[in-house]
């Protein structure tokens, strides 16, 4: 079980690994290749696309073909898209080769849900989503400071070319996986039209799927601008930019420990309605803070992303007890609209704002208010688990 839960650890944390790693190489791009922090941030925002459109087919294939063949397919494209990305000579070819990149990635994350959802019942499942967030809350802690000693002591391309040996980890652990469902239909465009007909008309679902969405608009809005704010406008080093960005993800880590430890005590309705409620207040405190240093932004930002932490886990294993098939479709869904969402912040986040730290406070008002009114809304129709 252990190994089983570390490899779903791994494949969920394809996406940060891809891209906080590779953040503090941002500002050198820009000297080097003398491009603004807009189309230098194609490669992230292009990335996201790229990786959210793959989601919706790799979901449904899983239940069709098995988890196992789109699987190991998507790792190896990653793998050889990662040492592409390490060979490219401008921005352009970069930006290529990250969409190749994040074909590959997103089989890891529309795949591993599914995974844990065959394999796990309900109440271990939450638990084990728990330990899952705890372990990869450690990827967004350690990729910025990997890619800042990367940056201190070789190049950029190392950058690249590690994690295409982190791709490579994780494809042998997957051939020594079992598989974990068997396939049933086939693959057609009708059969896979008919799983996303299945999974959308449950608005029980797309409602809880529209919350965890929303609460992805201020964390990637900060990912996007944190290297501009912390290293261009608060003149930080590339290491202790790394250190602050780490930690803000252990803030991630420490709440979802939160809710491994105590949410049998707390309940999944507190757990969810505490975190909603906590990334408003976040941006509130924000927004207060005079503008004056480096604090103004990574405080308030622990509390967002210790609030998004404490949520996600409960939220997550309630999307999934919604469906009793499609099961990888509706993890492709969620994580697809989870990080669509995330994707615009990031490129709207990249554009010209004089005060990039209120608009992330501002971001998170609104996306806590949102999220919070609408699963007080949603919570009276949806089977919660008992605590």
């Amino acid at each position: 079980m252990k190994r089983f839960i570390l490899l779903l650890a791994l494949l969920t944390a394809f996406p940060p690994l891809a891209t906080d790693m590779y953040l503090a190489a941002t500002p050198h791009l820009q000297k080097i290749w003398q491009q603004p922090l807009s189309i230098i941030n194609l490669t992230l925002t292009l990335f996201f696309v790229t990786y959210c459109i793959s989601l919706l087919f790799y979901g449904p294939l899983s239940d069709r073909l098995g988890r196992k063949p789109p699987l190991i397919a998507g790792l190896l494209l990653f793998v050889a898209a990662s040492f592409l990305c390490a060979l490219a000579q401008n921005i352009w070819m970069l930006v290529a080769a990250r969409i190749v990149q994040a074909m590959g990635a997103g089989a890891a994350s529309a795949i591993s849900l599914a995974m844990a959802r065959d394999r796990l019942e309900i109440g271990t499942r939450e638990k084990v989503l728990s330990q899952i967030s705890v372990i990869m809350a450690l990827a967004p802690m350690v990729a910025p400071l990997t890619g800042s000693l990367i940056m201190k002591y070789l190049s950029w391309p190392w950058i690249f070319v590690s994690q295409g040996g982190m791709g490579m980890v994780a494809l042998a652990g997957v051939l020594l996986t079992p598989e974990t469902h068997t396939a049933q239909e086939g693959t057609s465009v009708a059969a896979l039209l008919r799983s996303y007909g299945r999974v959308l008309s449950n608005y029980r679902l797309v409602g809880l799927v529209f919350c965890n969405a929303v609460t992805s608009l201020p964390l990637f809005s900060f990912i996007a601008a944190s290297s501009s704010i912390y290293i261009n406008r608060f003149q930080m080093e590339e290491s202790l930019f790394g250190l602050f960005f780490g930690a803000n993800a252990l803030c991630f880590m420490s709440g979802s420990m939160i809710c491994m430890r105590f949410g049998k005590k707390i309940g999944t309705f507190r757990m969810i309605t505490a975190g909603y409620g906590g990334i408003g207040v976040g941006g509130l405190w924000m927004l207060a803070t005079p503008a004056n240093g480096c604090w103004q932004l990574a405080l308030p930002m622990g509390l967002i992303t210790l609030s998004l932490g404490l949520s996600r886990p409960p939220s997550n294993n309630l999307v999934l007890e919604q469906v009793t098939t499609d099961a990888g479709t509706a993890s492709a869904t969620m994580v697809f609209s989870y990080f669509i969402f995330g994707a615009m912040a990031m490129a709207i986040a990249s554009l010209g704002w004089e005060d990039k730290i209120a608009f992330i406070g501002w971001l998170a008002c609104g996306s806590g208010l949102v999220s919070f009114s609408l699963w007080i809304f949603l919570r009276k129709y949806l089977h919660i688990p008992a605590a």
